[in-house]
């Protein structure tokens, strides 16, 4: 197995990191890229107001994931939490113990190729893994590249060294994010959920007032509590509850915050779900408390309504999005239905539902609580009380 290592401080991890392992993972054929976020690296200190290890160890998490290769994919604490200084030599012997006899290559810019004699143990180093370096810049090319590596190939006999350029790389520095940052400025440069997380937790001086963000900034913090292959459903959810919006009347931008947030919580264990409905005094029925699938619906609502601000509408919509209930707004059968038929959703009677959706809305809230009636009863699942209370109110022909 080839796995590639990519290390750095990662302080914040940007576009540019991502194409760049992206790159180097098809030029070597990689089975697994591992992203190691440095503790305390020995060439540079961490710039004053850095976030913490933890912090950083999170972001590249949230980075990783945007690559959306699950399998492939890992981000090592391994130097986050080492004591002293972490040298790539120590980190590689370690991988070469966590990975016995796979192929190891070492991934990195220009600026650390062309010093790499320079570290501690080099020849250790260069034993232990091959050397990848990646051209950030246009500049880099064979002209920068070739006199390093034929230096390298000479005083270290047997050393495996690779090359590559890639055109139209993002040419952005983490000390120029940090930079830009406090202004507001530099989110281009980013994954989406990478700028939430720091809007989120308020690093390198943002400020940003959760409870008052623009929809651009909503998505992306609530992008950055969920895994990326959830975006998806969650945009084309969106884009569907803006058009019933402009079809039933409704307001489009409250539609669309419900959506970006009705799933904001789908990935925390049943014990951040509970800690969250106990913290905000949010009722749960025995059912509830066991389903993952209801809790999500619950602390979701209650994050969207006491972190980030929503009105008892919107918080409503996101609370029944899931179950449906009897006597639904006109916002909760909104997000109900946007939910369920959204562009991504492919199922038997998906295309009579989105029919309805425009043309009998009721009708198909009822259909909506119908199927999901089926489909417990073929799972021998117990079926949430609001559910048969929707099909009770909307699928019999008592339609509001």
């Amino acid at each position: 197995m080839k796995i590639g290592i990519y290390g750095g401080s990662f302080n914040p991890p940007h576009l540019g990191h991502l194409a760049a392992a992206r790159a180097a993972a098809a030029a070597l054929e990689l089975d697994r890229l591992v992203f190691v976020p440095a503790g305390l690296p020995p060439h540079k200190e961490l710039a004053p107001g850095s976030p913490t290890g933890p912090q950083r160890l999170e972001m590249t998490r949230i980075a990783a994931d945007q690559l959306l290769m699950p399998a492939a994919t890992e981000v090592w604490d391994v130097e986050i939490f080492r004591e002293g200084k972490s040298y790539t030599a120590d980190t590689l012997a370690q991988a070469a113990l966590r990975w016995p006899g796979d192929e190891l290559w070492l991934l990195m810019g220009t600026d650390m190729f062309l010093t790499i004699q320079h570290w501690r143990e080099p020849e250790r180093l260069l034993k232990l893994a091959g050397v990848c370096a990646f051209g950030r810049t246009e500049a880099d090319g064979e002209a920068v590249f070739a006199p390093q590596r034929e230096f390298l190939s000479r005083s270290y006999p047997g050393c495996r060294i690779a090359t590559i350029s890639i055109p139209g790389l993002v040419d952005i520095s983490s000390t120029r994010l940090r930079e830009l940052l406090p202004g507001g400025r530099g989110r281009e440069f980013l994954p989406e959920a990478v700028y939430g997380c720091i809007l989120r937790e308020k690093l390198y001086g943002t400020d940003a007032d959760l409870k008052r963000l623009s929809l651009e900034d909503l998505r992306c913090v609530s992008y950055s509590m969920v895994y990326a292959k959830r975006l998806a459903h969650i945009r084309g959810c969106e884009e569907e509850a803006a058009r019933l919006a402009r079809r039933w009347g409704a307001d489009e931008e409250r539609m669309r915050r419900a959506a970006i947030l009705h799933d904001c919580t789908k990935y925390f264990t049943v014990e951040q779900h509970l800690d969250v409905c106990e913290k905000y005094g949010m009722e749960l029925c025995p059912l509830e408390r066991a389903t993952d699938k209801l809790l999500h619906a619950k602390s979701g609502a209650a994050l969207a309504k006491h972190i980030f601000g929503v009105d008892d509408g919107v918080y409503n919509a996101i609370l029944y999005h899931t179950t449906a209930r009897a006597d639904m707004s006109l916002e909760e059968k909104l997000l109900y239905i946007a939910d369920y038929m959204e562009p991504c959703r492919d199922f038997p009677d998906v295309g009579e539902l989105r029919r309805l959706a425009y043309t009998d809305l009721d009708g198909a809230v009822g259909m909506g609580a119908s199927l999901s009636m089926r489909e417990m009863v073929e799972r021998g699942k117990e079926l949430h009380h609001d559910t048969q209370a929707a099909y009770e109110f909307y699928g019999k022909g008592n339609q509001a």
